[in-house]
């Protein structure tokens, strides 16, 4: 009788969308993978996390703080979310940039700079097909140097183009570095797309996005979910270093992690180092952190492509603080921010009146307008603040459904109605002394989180994505995460079944052709590889 083969044993250190994908796959095989999942936090989830606040003073029981949501192409994620129970919810993207009549601008209702720059607009459209064909050469030049080949004004990008890659891409104040290919997927890709572009107002009349559920729960049922497909998985550990990938073998040594002693995560006094043998390494965490595991373990090609992503911090600052927002935002509708030729449409001032509701802001820095800070208006964005208004007294909005407004137009919230919660982001702290956070009242502050944002420069598509596939697999070492193409939530998941499908587990959508169409990218870009013969559609596919 032959004798059954052992389960191959896969460490996978990352409980991110990545390395949770790769764990959902490979353990849907449980007779052939025997799965270790390490992260030093004590929940799963990564940056997409949930922390929860007063349902009684804001309306809503918890906000989702890291990842908010997402475009509606996010099909992996969408179809993840499904498969475990949770589902997301549309919601109208409404931005608001700039401030005052002379600077602001929305995709709500007309404004005098959209105006300005119609024949930009117009001609930005069709500058995002040269760059779709030729996308090989545009993938190695900054949005920057694409702006200046092309001879748009420096206004036009300054305030239209760079806020909208900035906070979408989260690429802060790096955004001008940008690769232009990755400005043209933001329009154009089916998989990746964010934007429906308008030849007339540059961005279609408030497109769908969808918000994400409670991050918290989504990861804790997906942590329940291969736990019970026979998955380890241990937080609060953290993989200090990787001894050895020889000889058929991985050996990792970890140790606990003291999550009292703040973000940045505390060694225990005298916590010991453990070591454990594994036959595969998935690595599912920030380039940087990767590194630093394989330390003189790194082969050169390791040191070169992975130290190519470059990273920057950002600090978020949730909190209630109305005052700041209206001090350095455009709440809401007033009547000289609409341009001239459309005041006397009443139409419009009705629908802008009654509609604005902006989820997303840019507050630029005079002196520098490509130095920006972000916020979101969590209640506009988030639909759990709709789903436990029941939890928050008596609806308070006037009859018409049009919200209490002061003398200078922005939508303000009533006396007895639930404060809005807000979210901004302050970008690279390099530039700190320009930052505007101390105008936050202390006492309104919900939560302060630091964060490691990839920049996505144009040199990341030169030294690092075209060369990863080189170092794939190498070494029983398989590499996951968005900044193996893109930092997103959609190539998060998607990498990390790329990694165990190159391991031998099956794509859990092959049915699905708009998930798949991704999958098959991020494969063929990550592990120069297509799929297996049994799973293709065609020859690429």
């Amino acid at each position: 009788m032959k004798t059954p083969a052992k389960p191959i044993r896969v460490a996978i250190v990352g409980a991110g969308s990545a390395g949770m994908a790769a764990a959902f796959a490979l353990t849907n095989h449980p007779e052939k993978f025997k799965v270790t999942v390490f992260d030093k936090q004590d929940v799963c989830g990564g940056v997409a996390t949930s922390f929860p606040i007063d349902a009684e003073k804001f309306g809503a029981h918890f906000i989702n703080d890291g990842v908010q949501g997402g475009s509606p192409q996010f099909f992996n994620t969408y179809k993840f979310f499904e498969k475990i129970g949770f589902t997301s919810t549309d919601v109208g993207m409404q931005i608001s940039f700039g401030k005052g009549p002379e600077t602001f601008w929305t995709n709500v209702f007309p404004s005098e700079l959209v105006a300005k720059h119609a024949k930009d607009i117009e001609r930005f459209g069709r500058v995002l097909k040269v760059i779709k064909v030729l996308e090989p050469v545009f993938a190695v030049m900054s949005v920057q140097a694409m702006l200046r080949l092309f001879r748009f004004p420096t206004e036009f990008g300054d305030r239209l183009i760079y806020p909208l890659i900035a906070l979408f891409m989260g690429t802060g104040n790096q955004t001008p570095h940008v690769s232009s290919a990755i400005l043209e997927r933001l329009f154009l890709d089916p998989s990746m797309s964010l934007f429906t572009y308008s030849p007339s107002s540059l961005l279609a009349e408030i497109p769908t996005m969808r918000a994400f559920p409670s991050l918290r729960d989504v990861y804790a049922a997906w942590q329940v979910h291969i736990s019970e497909h026979r998955a380890c998985v241990r937080l609060r550990t953290e993989v200090t270093q990787i001894i050895t990938r020889r000889k058929g073998k991985v050996v990792l040594r970890y140790r606990n992690v003291d999550q009292s002693a703040g973000d940045i995560g505390g060694v225990q006094n005298g916590a010991e180092e453990t070591e454990e043998e594994f036959d595969e390494l998935v690595l599912a965490a920030d380039a940087d952190s990767c590194l630093k595991m394989l330390g003189k373990q790194a082969s050169w090609k390791e040191r070169r492509i992975l130290g190519n992503v470059k990273y920057f911090w950002d600090v978020s600052i949730t909190h209630w603080d109305q005052d700041y927002m209206k001090k350095y935002y455009e709440l809401g509708f007033r009547d000289e921010l609409m341009a001239r030729a459309r005041k006397e449409n009443q139409e419009s001032v009705e629908i802008a009146q009654t509609k604005f509701q902006p989820l997303y802001f840019i507050h630029m820095y005079e002196h520098d307008p490509r130095s920006i800070e972000m916020s979101f208006d969590l209640t506009n964005y988030q639909p759990q603040f709709k789903q436990d208004t029941h939890l928050a007294g008596p609806d308070t909005s006037s009859a018409s459904g049009k919200s209490v407004s002061d003398d200078s137009g922005p939508a303000l919230t009533s006396e007895t109605s639930p404060p809005h919660v807000y979210q901004t982001i302050f970008l690279n702290r390099d530039i700190s002394d320009q930052w505007t956070r101390e105008d936050i009242d202390p006492s309104k502050v919900l939560l302060e989180k630091w964060w490691k944002q990839q920049g996505h420069n144009w040199t990341h598509y030169l030294g690092t994505v075209p060369w990863l596939w080189t170092i794939n697999g190498r070494h029983q070492t398989h590499y996951a995460g968005g900044w193996g193409l893109v930092n997103m939530h959609e190539v998060g998941i998607t990498s990390g079944f790329a990694a165990a499908y190159q391991l031998g587990a099956d794509y859990p959508f092959n049915e699905d052709d708009d998930a798949r169409r991704l999958f098959t990218l991020v494969l063929g870009l990550m592990h120069l590889t297509r799929m297996r013969k049994k799973d293709r559609r065609g020859f690429f596919a």
